[in-house]
């Protein structure tokens, strides 16, 4: 019977993760399996998966075959590669220690593929972020050089109020000039009450 290694759905709807499982080929797609070596959780950013990686190279070398999306996880992972170092030492083409040192070369190289994607998509964001808020700033500008036109039209009719202004204020100043004249008046009404008194 054949053996494959590959993917048990798993969690809500629209919210799948994954079982890396070994299977035969005949069972159902999340029915019995032979081994969980591990998931695969496409929801996050990065995808995130956990692989039992010695189970895995075990079930590779006895002849497990991966179906599509499981050989491009596992790939991703190194396995496939690991798996392919370690046919050239059971066939006597390098040694051990050449083939470790070689897998642990990759890893340092993926990782660090990892790392300048990290930071090649924070660049990114920050970029979209930078492009986003001088949109929004020049939205703004052009909303206070509108509110700005807008207060403009009505500052002339403002000065004309103040032009205004002044005139009355002059006004007052002839009324209380004219006081001034009628105090003399008023006290002319005394002086002729004075005279009667002086008789």
């Amino acid at each position: 019977m054949a053996v494959k290694i590959r993917l048990a759905r798993r969690g809500r709807k629209k919210m799948a993760m994954y079982d890396i499982v070994v299977a035969e080929s005949t069972s159902p797609r999340d029915g019995r399996f032979i081994e969980k070596i591990g998931s695969y959780n496409p929801n996050t950013d990065p995808s995130t998966v956990v692989l039992k990686s010695e189970r895995a190279i075990h079930w590779l070398m006895v002849g497990a075959q991966p179906t599509d999306t499981a050989r491009s996880v596992l790939s991703h992972e190194g396995l496939m590669y690991r798996k392919h170092l370690q046919v050239g030492v059971n066939k006597g083409a390098i040694s051990q220690e050449q083939a470790d040192e070689k897998f642990s070369t990759w890893q340092e190289d993926k990782s660090n593929r990892k790392a300048n994607a990290a930071d090649t998509k924070t660049q990114t964001k920050e970029q979209a972020r930078a492009a986003r808020l001088e949109a929004e700033k020049k939205v703004n500008d052009a909303r206070a050089e509108a509110i700005a036109k807008k207060n403009k039209v009505e500052e002339p009719v403002a000065e004309v109020a103040e032009v205004e202004t002044p005139a009355a204020e002059e006004a007052p100043e002839v009324e209380a000039a004219a006081p001034a004249t009628e105090e003399p008046t008023a006290e002319a009404t005394p002086a002729p009450e004075e005279k009667p008194a002086a008789e």
